[in-house]
């Protein structure tokens, strides 16, 4: 009798289920790992020196023992190393490595059901309870036999040894499960696990280690043509490397260089960005390539190849990096126009298209067309830019708009240049989309711009940090924070004045390890935007400024003291280390930092509002902070210059809830190190 589905079809006639592709006897599954920034595609990232913990669900039927190993190596190794997981709770595993070298690393977990492990927990409950022990031994010693014939060395010889024992009657039962149940046995076990039945990722995850200048960085960008000689004049890496010495003074461990091509003339825009240049015009930097060379130039006006070389070299000496601007575009005169009109696209009337953000126009600029049916050729060139400024020194790099280039060419090209240069910072100037912006981040940019100029209220700036540092971004997409560029004059600069500009400097360079200015015009506080537009006016993008870099009350001092704050505090050496605390004032922030040990805690107050002083309660989490709440405890000042002894303003403070007010004509913010008290 043929019996029917409940579709009233014939079992017989029900279609094989689909192929098993993997072995029946593995009874293991491994589920949730984290941190994954997208699998074996995309890399999350670490710090040289920081742990990677990982965290997994091993599952397995029935109440076998499981172990689980963390295995990583160097990508390209073939030998891998080994961590312990540990069960934690309720299924739920974790392991962790600390990666030795900078560069791309792949990290895979593995996990089995123990055989001997599973019978020694078995059988430490039966010979407590006094049951005969012979069969128990039996099995135990024919577990061990196998294992040394898995393994090879001393650990075989003793394994066989053992397994003899177990089995030899002539000893006292008693003798033989104290042996079975040995810690050397047990730990020899472990060593020759048997392995055949293990799970493991179907492929490896992939980690990339960054240098310590990655993760925890002072960004300082001007414009060397504005560093001229004489009032007037263009700057050259020569007259600009003498400001260096300043810019080190002031605390900045990177100096950012707008781009330093060949500029184009060819519909080259006037100062303020005018349609049309006047004589004497020197144009937009970023308007790159003529007659005298392209990318893989420097303008004749800023000096040689070595001439740039030798600020490199100026910068080193200093403590400093120099990080330079590559932007994807060329001018109409751009050398690629002529030798290779294929990568661009040209419009019925025979011109070629240049780039638009419509209504904007930019009639100097003009867009790659990544389409090209030579776009291989295209994508080896463009990378190939990045090679060349390594060769000449520069190890740093700020990638002007890259989400308006495919996604797909930037994952090929970072992979390439961080293989063979593990070293290399890129700094993302993608202000588009979140998603876009992380994506970015998981394909191998280490910093990004960020929302951060536009975060001005306690809601904004509390609500914006958690998505940056409490969620699966926090792996993949490191943020750099910028008060100002030449680009960004927010209202809150322009309305609050230095007040205002002291906020978001104590801000960008405590929320954030990594931060930046554009100067000098955010240590001059200047504050004269563009009519109608978040940009500054008579833009320095389009013409040579004259800076008074020695004003009366001009942020230097601030700058210096905040930077040597961060160099001093551990705890402000990261991002996803903040915790914010409450207060009972909308205008007043406060967040704490610590460093992995505990050894260092910082507390941060800020004003928020420029113009007017403000006070309230700050209630701090004293158990996180290992602080009895009957115990008092020492904060001290930091951001206050020291007094003549070199002490800082300290306060003792007692409970959790404690009072501030800042006024921010006198000072935007405390930055206090919280000291527990003796």
């Amino acid at each position: 009798m043929t019996h029917k589905s409940t579709s009233g079809r014939h079992e017989e006639d029900s279609p094989d289920p689909p192929p098993i592709d993997t072995d029946g006897r593995v009874r293991v599954m491994i589920d949730r790992v984290i941190p994954a920034a997208g699998g074996d595609a995309f890399p999350v990232k670490r710090a040289l020196g920081e742990p990677l913990g990982v965290e997994a669900w091993i599952l397995a039927d029935g109440h076998d023992t499981l172990e689980a190993r963390l295995r990583y190596r160097r990508r390209g190794e073939s030998a891998w190393r080994e961590s312990p997981f540990r069960l934690r709770y309720n299924d739920e595993w974790e392991a962790a490595f600390v990666p030795g070298e900078i560069g791309f690393w792949e990290y895979d977990v593995i996990a089995w059901i123990d055989a001997f492990q599973s019978w020694r927990t078995g059988f430490r409950k039966k010979a407590e309870a006094g049951q005969d022990p012979d069969v128990e031994l039996e099995i135990a010693a024919s577990l061990v036999s196998e294992a040394a014939g898995r393994t090879g060395g001393a650990d075989a010889e003793q394994l066989r040894a053992w397994s003899d024992e177990l089995r030899n009657h002539e000893l006292p039962a008693g003798v033989r499960v104290e042996r079975a149940l040995s810690e050397a046995l047990n730990a020899a076990m472990l060593r020759s696990a048997d392995r055949r039945f293990a799970a493991s990722l179907p492929r490896p995850y992939l980690l990339l280690v960054e240098r310590e200048r990655a993760a925890f960085s002072a960004w300082y960008e001007f414009f060397p043509r504005s560093r001229g000689e004489r009032p007037g004049e263009h700057g050259t890496f020569r007259s600009a490397g003498r400001i260096l010495p300043q810019i080190a003074e002031m605390g900045f461990d990177v100096v950012y260089l707008p781009p330093i091509h060949p500029i184009g003339r060819t519909k080259r825009k006037g100062a303020n960005n005018a349609l049309t240049a006047r004589d004497g015009d020197v144009g937009s930097p970023w308007a790159i390539g003529s007659d005298a060379g392209g990318h893989k130039s420097v303008h004749p006006a800023l000096g040689t190849i070595e001439d740039f070389r030798g600020f490199v070299r100026r910068a080193e000496e200093l403590g400093m990096e120099v990080a330079l601007d590559i932007a994807f575009q060329c001018s109409p005169d751009h050398p690629y126009v002529q030798s290779h009109p294929e990568w661009f696209k040209w419009r019925p009337d025979g011109t070629v298209q240049y780039a638009e953000n419509p209504p904007k126009k930019y009639e100097d600029i003009l867009p790659f067309n990544f389409e090209t049916e030579t776009w291989g050729e295209l994508w080896r060139e463009l990378r190939d830019i990045f090679f060349f400024w390594i060769e000449q020194g520069v190890r740093i790099f700020r990638v002007d708009n890259p989400h308006t280039k495919p996604l797909a060419f930037w994952h090929w090209c970072l992979a390439s240049i961080k293989e063979r240069h593990p070293d290399v910072i890129l700094l993302a100037e993608a202000f588009t989309r979140p998603k876009i912006k992380y994506w970015l981040g998981r394909a191998g940019f280490t910093h990004g711009y960020t929302y951060f100029a536009w975060r001005n209220t306690k809601e904004e700036l509390t609500a914006y940090l958690e998505e940056l540092t409490q969620t699966e971004v926090r792996e993949y997409f490191w943020p750099n924070f910028w008060p100002n560029t030449p680009d960004i004059l927010h209202e809150y600069l322009v309305r609050g004045g230095r007040p205002a500009h002291a906020v978001r400097l104590v801000l960008a360079a405590t929320l954030s390890a990594n931060y930046g200015i554009y100067g000098p015009a955010f240590e001059l506080a200047i504050t004269d935007p563009f009519p109608g537009k978040e940009e500054y006016n008579h833009n320095e993008k389009y013409e040579i400024k004259e800076w008074d870099w020695e004003a009366a009350d001009n942020l230097k001092p601030l700058i210096r003291r905040v930077n040597r704050i961060r160099r001093e505090n551990p705890a402000l050496r990261r991002t996803a280390n903040i915790r914010f605390a409450p207060t009972d004032n909308p205008h007043l922030l406060a967040y704490l930092k610590r460093d992995p040990d505990d050894a260092n805690v910082v507390l941060c107050v800020v004003n928020l509002d420029p113009q007017n002083a403000q006070m309230g309660w700050v209630d701090l989490p004293l158990d996180d902070l290992r602080i009895p709440g009957s115990h008092p405890y020492r904060v001290q000042d930091m951001l206050p210059e020291p007094g003549p002894q070199g002490g800082l303003p300290e306060y003792t403070w007692n409970g959790a809830r404690n009072f501030i007010k800042l006024d921010p004509a006198q000072a935007p913010a405390h930055i206090f190190r919280v000291v527990p008290a003796p």
